[in-house]
């Protein structure tokens, strides 16, 4: 899969789910909850326990009906660790010059991280295929966007379940969402169906087939 493919998946779904803690031992079921109710990518992040097993698990699970990218990613060895175990995309909360143009030369689809408008445009003249916006702030985003619409964001960070949509009204591509997704719940009796839901709503508030996200 190269760069344009995984990013254009990124755009049709609209969401990036972000894993984030010791989930071993639950990540094919997660990839399955997540697939089954319409989300197409999902982000291990590198700080996680197991997350490069976590990877594998996850393409073993779903193959290329589900993409796999690495998160957290900060350095060059993180950068080609990833990429080795199959990351599919790449983000980082910061912008590495040397990861993104690791990503650039291997047509690696490379989501890095930027807050002001100088950080944003430095990371697109680097040749960023998507950028997360991170931390986002929907009243920040919307300012931030009105003089670059051409950029592409990913808004990550501050984004819940209640106002997801939101973003996307405001001109993100997707929204990145991890503990509002996915938490330590999904590891007790009932989790995985949780998760599922969870991932429904999401996803049908993200099409706009329904006002609002609410979980109890």
């Amino acid at each position: 899969m190269n760069a344009q493919h995984a990013k254009s998946m990124i755009e049709a779904g609209r969401v990036i789910a972000i894993l984030r803690g010791d989930y071993t031992g639950y990540f094919r079921q997660i990839a399955r909850a997540l697939a089954d109710a319409g989300i197409a990518a999902v982000e291990v992040t590198l700080n996680s326990p197991g997350a490069l097993d976590g990877l594998h698990a996850m393409k073993a699970e779903l193959g290329d009906r589900f993409l796999i990218g690495a998160g957290t990613v900060l350095n060059e060895s993180q950068a080609f660790e990833a990429i080795s175990a199959g990351a599919q995309f790449i983000v980082a909360p910061n912008t590495n010059p040397r990861v993104v143009s690791i990503c650039v030369e291997r047509d690696i689809c490379v989501i890095p991280g930027a807050y002001t408008p100088t950080e944003i445009m430095n990371a697109v003249e680097l040749g960023a295929h998507l950028i997360k916006l991170f931390p986002a702030e929907l009243g920040y985003f919307k300012a931030v966007r009105a003089p670059l619409n051409h950029v592409p964001f990913v808004a990550t960070g501050g984004v819940s379940l209640d106002n997801a949509a939101e973003y996307i009204k405001a001109g993100a591509v997707a929204v990145g969402m991890g503990s509002q997704l996915i938490g330590e719940y999904v590891k007790q009796a009932g989790g995985i169906a949780a998760l599922g839901e969870r991932a429904r709503r999401l996803v049908r508030a993200l099409t706009f087939e329904s006002p609002e996200v609410r979980v109890s």
